[in-house]
């Protein structure tokens, strides 16, 4: 695999470590002899819910030392049995504010409480699982409103603090990432007819791309190829 910041050994922490490609990243991550110290979190490893604030907030204050790179791999598209909607007529409010909670919420506060634990003197990268979905210049197609929605709210986020993290942390870049379509859970009965990737092959990809970024990469989307996305 690339390493991420070859040849400088380097810490690492995966949010949603034990999703389907949360897993992939943290797996080639341990699997790496420059990374020194890997911390996994995730509702099933150790109860962490990135929607509710103390939960977050204990994480961080537990997390010790400064981290060379975060990558967040939380995010939903069916969640409680609700999938994506198809025409306006389907939205609903609870629904909706769901996938604003784990996919929008829950970015600001892993930015509120983990940014301050990335290196300043040293590079560093905080990256956050976004989709090409929610690209409003890609938009074409219509329908998954609630989805669309708060993934490009995902990435509002992660822009603007992008720019305040850069006054802070100038070595570091802030960046979202599309996956590509890659086969896992969240995948299954929406990729019909379409090629998948393996959850192993997108971690590498993208793992590949953060180790080549510079600082005057922070605040941008990219797919997990290194082309950029338009917003």
């Amino acid at each position: 695999m690339a390493h991420v910041f070859r040849p400088h050994a380097y810490r690492a922490l995966v949010i949603g470590a034990s999703g389907g490609i949360g897993s992939a990243v943290a797996d080639e991550l341990h699997s790496d002899p420059y990374c020194l110290e890997l911390v996994r979190l995730s509702r099933r490893i150790d109860g962490f819910d990135v929607t509710n604030e103390e939960s977050v907030a204990e994480a961080a204050e537990r997390t010790s030392g400064e981290l060379h790179l975060i990558f967040c791999a939380t995010g939903g598209l069916t969640i409680d049995g609700v999938g994506p909607e198809k025409s306006l007529k389907q939205i609903t409010p609870d629904a909706m504010m769901q996938q604003f909670a784990l996919n929008a919420l829950g970015t600001a506060l892993v930015l509120k409480h983990f940014s301050a634990k990335l290196c300043r003197q040293e590079p560093a990268v905080m990256a956050f699982l976004s989709a090409r979905l929610g690209s409003i210049g890609d938009n074409r197609l219509g329908g998954w409103i609630s989805y669309r929605a708060s993934k490009a709210a995902l990435n509002q986020i992660v822009r603007t603090a992008s720019v305040e993290i850069g006054r802070t942390h100038p070595k570091a870049a802030v960046v979202t990432l599309h996956p590509g379509t890659v086969a896992t859970q969240l995948t299954d009965g929406y990729a019909a007819g379409r090629n998948r990737m393996a959850p192993d092959e997108s971690a590498r990809a993208m793992l590949g791309l953060l180790g080549q970024l510079q600082p005057n990469d922070t605040g941008h989307f990219f797919a997990y190829d290194g082309s950029s996305i338009e917003w």
